[in-house]
Formats: C-alpha cells, structure tokens, sequence
C-alpha cells in the first residue's frame, strides 16, 4: 500500500507535467494553423487582385467599388477620399509577398494624384497620404515619398481651428453639405487622418503636427462619445467659441444610433494615438469602445455588423464588411497594448471574412477580394459592394496578424 502511495506521489507531478506539454503543443499546433490560414488568405488575395491589376492596368484608373449596375467605378480625378487606398493595398501585397510589380503598381497609381497633396479643401489627405505614400515610405525610405507626405501634412493642418481644437472635416459652402446647417463639422472618421500627423513628427521632430493630432483627439473624445461609448457620427461646432451645435449624423441610419463603420473609425483611430502617445487615456477610449463593439447585443454571432446598429430592419439589413476590417486591423493592434485578449474575436472575424460568404470567388465580383460592404445608404451610394478600403484593411489586418501571432523563432 506504501509503494502504491509513493507511486502515485511521483506519477501524479508527472502526468500534470505531461498534460501542460500535450496542451502547449496543441496551443502551438493551433497557432501554426491559424497563422497557415492566414498565410493562405494573403496568397488568395494576390491571386484575386492581381486579376484587379490588369482591370486598374488596362484604364490606368484606381478601382473604388461597383456601380449600381455591378460595373467598375474608379475613383475620380479630382480628389476622392478612397484613393490612397488601392496603391495601399499594392503596397501591403508588396510586403507580403517581395514581388517588385506590386511596388510598381503601388508607385504609379499613387503617382496619379500627387498633385493633391496641396488641398486645404479636403480633410481626408491623411487617408489618401498615409495609405499610399506612408506605406511606401515605409517600406522603401523613398525620401520624395516623405516630401509628399510632409506636403500633405501642411495643407492638412490649414484645417485645424483652435478655437474648436478639431481638423473641420467638411466645408459647408456647397454641395449636400451646405443643406445641413452645419458651421464646423467634425466626423468621427477623422481620427483616421491622425495616423499621418503623428508620424511627421516622428519622421521630421517637428511637433506641430503631433500637437493639432492630440487637439484633435482630445476635442473628439470630449465630444464624440455617449455614456455608453458608442459614437455620434458628426459634431458641429461654433467656429469662433467652440462650442458643440448639433450632434448629427450623415451616414448613419439616425443621429442617436451608432454607424457600424464609425465605431471602427473610433477603436483603430484610439488605439493609433496610444502608439505614438503612451498617453492611457487613449488605450482606456480604444478599450471602451471595444468592449462596446465585441459585447453589443445586437452583433450578429460571425461578428459582421449591419452597416448600423440600430438599423430599423434587422436582421433584414445589409452587412458592413468595410466596418468589421477596419475593427479587426484595430483589435490585432490593441490586443497587444492590453492584458485582456482580443484573440478569439480577432479570430472569429477573421475566420467570417474568409468564407465564401463575404470573400469573392476567384475571378469574381470584378476582382476585388471582399463583398458585402456599405458606403452610404442615406445617401442611397455604394450599398452591398465591395470596397477597396475593405480589402486594404483586410490585407492590413492578414499582416499585423501574421507578425503578432507567428511563433517567434
């Protein structure tokens, strides 16, 4: 009976030491799949938008989405707020897999709107100027690529007010903007133009970009944001006090419910100035409306969202794939800055957009990678299309996993 005992003294430790290796084998063998997958899917999408190459090739045009009769519509020659995002799509593909042509690809179509690196009229320059030129920048080291980005940066804080402390995001003088009665207005999606003023003062240390980023930031998270940490689309400010006029939106289904993609403006724009800042604050913001996002009651369980939360017709509403890459590029992101883990969301997601329910066929759905996104359905544009920002912060999000997750040699 004593020997019996003792026995089971030492096979006890033993077999619990054993368990603990058979599970971190397993949790390994599970990491590799996941990041095998991954790997897959940026194979795929190489394949798909290389086919999309030589339709952008054939026009010498940047692809945007599909009109309302399923044909391409390219982004148009005078400013268009997606078109960073092609030549930044090239780029991320030039990352992933070395071949020169998608660094050929990236050079010219960026090339075609250089020039608009001198509007002041425009608050999406860090959009259009981050993706394309801030990607290859990086990349490369190209120093005229830095000019342009440093060019862009200037006209962009032509449009900071400090009576406001915000970048004005849309002029009001003219077009459907001008029937709002807005004075100063402020979107959420400007958190995303950030991103290039927080790198200029990296790359220059010239901290005038930095200080109307944290301005911006600081004004927005005073403002934009219910109690519930969800967020109005548009704030309109009095342009000589600063104070808050009318809380609205333009693309959401109402002015008090939450616009999918607006959300996903606000978790990556957050958790973009915790990576330059430090500053908690931001990583708390970043933080809450993550848990707003992930824990909504509404969310549909492959973690693709209605284009609005709180559309009147769901479930009978179309999905905003759009919406669910830009959240999953930030989450990978966050997940790193936090103690409680994204990876199981960002595994979910990632695993939904890689079905054929929302990627496209090859060869399919005019060569874009993604479906089942949404521009603006109050303005009755773009609705149940792929988007070239969808595949952009896909391929983003292929990328950031595959480097945060990789087994580390």
């Amino acid at each position: 009976m004593q020997n019996h005992l003792y026995i089971m003294r030492i096979l006890k430790p033993l077999a619990l030491l054993l368990s603990i290796i058979l599970l971190s084998s397993c949790m390994a063998t599970s990491k590799k799949e996941k990041i095998s997958q991954v790997e897959k899917q940026l194979l795929y999408a190489e394949k798909q938008l290389s086919l999309l190459l030589v339709d952008a090739e054939k026009a010498n045009k940047i692809p945007r989405t599909l009109d309302e009769h399923g044909q391409m519509h390219f982004t148009h020659n005078n400013f268009d707020w997606t078109e960073g995002f092609y030549p930044g799509s090239s780029w991320y593909l030039y990352e992933a897999t070395g071949d020169v042509k998608w660094k050929n690809a990236a050079e010219k179509f960026q090339s075609l709107f250089e020039e608009h690196k001198n509007r002041t009229t425009n608050h999406d320059l860090g959009f259009v100027f981050n993706c394309s030129y801030g990607n290859g920048y990086r990349l490369t080291k190209n120093e005229a690529f830095k000019e342009v980005m440093i060019t862009a940066g200037n006209s962009l804080l032509t449009r900071f007010n400090p009576n406001v402390g915000c970048i004005k995001s849309w002029d009001v003088d003219n077009g459907w903007q001008a029937t709002r009665g807005w004075e100063f207005p402020v979107i959420i999606d400007n958190m995303m133009n950030l991103e290039l003023l927080f790198e200029l003062s990296k790359l220059t240390g010239d901290m005038k970009y930095q200080e109307v980023a944290i301005a911006h930031a600081d004004t927005t998270l005073k403002n934009h944001f219910r109690s519930d940490n969800s967020s109005y689309h548009v704030i309109d400010y009095d342009a000589e006090t600063g104070a808050v006029r009318n809380k609205h939106t333009a693309q959401g289904f109402a002015h008090e419910s939450s616009w999918a993609r607006g959300q996903a403006w606000g978790i990556y724009g957050y958790t973009v100035c915790y990576r330059y800042t430090k500053n908690v604050k931001y990583l708390n913001q970043a933080v809450k409306i993550a848990d707003y996002i992930l824990n909504y009651k509404g969310m549909p369980t492959d973690g693709i969202p209605y284009w609005d939360y709180n559309a009147a017709n769901i479930p009978n509403e179309p999905r905003d794939v759009s919406a669910a890459t830009v959240t999953v590029a930030a989450l990978i992101e966050l997940d790193g800055y936090t103690e409680t883990s994204y990876l199981p969301e960002i595994d979910k997601i990632l695993r939904s957009l890689a079905t054929e329910e929302y990627t496209a066929k090859l060869g399919k759905n005019k060569n874009f990678l993604l479906k089942h996104s949404v521009g603006s359905i109050p303005h009755n544009n773009e609705i149940d299309v792929p988007l070239n920002y969808a595949d952009y912060y896909y391929l983003e999000a292929l990328l950031k996993y595959e480097d945060s997750y990789s087994p580390k040699n």
